[in-house]
């Protein structure tokens, strides 16, 4: 499956009446976006507190992954769309993210959504984003869980990361991040000369935690809106 854009979106939710809307929106969505013309794929999710993978819940942040057939599908969903008015009406932030896929291996849910096309070139000299996903094998969660505290500190401290969260469909099982980067050269900084993270990453080999994982790589064709009160991608580009 090709497709021409992928989005990703954050939505913060500022109070408790808000957030309890947002997590039963988690299910009455689905309908929606099922019928959304030009959708080819989509996850809702929630998100964890921190940069990446967290045990603890972020209850004021929910996102959007989706994969459309083309801009002009994108463009009428978040412009025109019901559900996207529904939920501008109950958060505070919103922060959107527009991307082309460069590279992608393994699968999510069975599919991989993220097909490179034969033009995209690759993304070295401007900012990339990079989503991961895996789903646990039970008897490796404690395995995963306690690898996390150190990796998640080795990436917020990662020279070059522009922003990152750790987002999931299922708590604690069904995990993904996604990180924005300044460019492919610190991309790749982190990814290989990491200690931390590189053994955690033949850790993941050699024990097997992973029952599907996904790791796929976008060049950034732009963003709107706000993360903490700021374009992550705008100050991406100053520095």
């Amino acid at each position: 499956m090709a497709a021409s854009l992928t989005t990703f979106t954050l939505w913060r939710f500022p109070t408790t009446a808000e957030r309890a809307w947002a997590f039963v929106e988690m299910g009455l969505a689905r309908p929606r976006l099922m019928t959304q013309r030009g959708l080819v794929f989509w996850k809702l999710v929630g998100a964890g507190a921190g940069a990446g993978f967290a045990l603890r819940p972020d209850w004021s942040r929910y996102g959007l992954v989706a994969v459309w057939r083309d801009a002009s599908a994108a463009e009428e969903f978040f412009a025109r769309a019901t559900l996207v008015a529904r939920y501008r009406a109950h958060s505070d932030e919103e922060w959107t993210v527009r991307l082309t896929a460069t590279h992608a291996k393994g699968a999510w849910s069975g599919e991989q959504p993220f097909t490179p096309s034969e033009n995209t070139a690759r993304a070295d000299g401007g900012p990339v984003a990079v989503i991961t996903r895996a789903t646990l094998r039970w008897r490796r969660l404690a395995a995963f869980w306690s690898a996390v505290p150190s990796t998640s500190a080795a990436l917020e401290r990662a020279p070059g990361l522009c922003a990152s969260v750790g987002i999931g469909e299922i708590p604690y099982l069904r995990q993904a991040t996604f990180s924005l980067w300044r460019d492919d050269a610190a991309l790749r900084d982190f990814a290989y000369r990491d200690p931390v993270h590189r053994e955690v990453i033949r850790r993941t080999r050699d024990e097997g935690w992973y029952a599907e994982e996904l790791f796929a790589r976008f060049r950034v064709v732009g963003s709107a809106g706000s993360w903490h009160g700021r374009d992550p991608l705008k100050a991406s580009v100053v520095q």
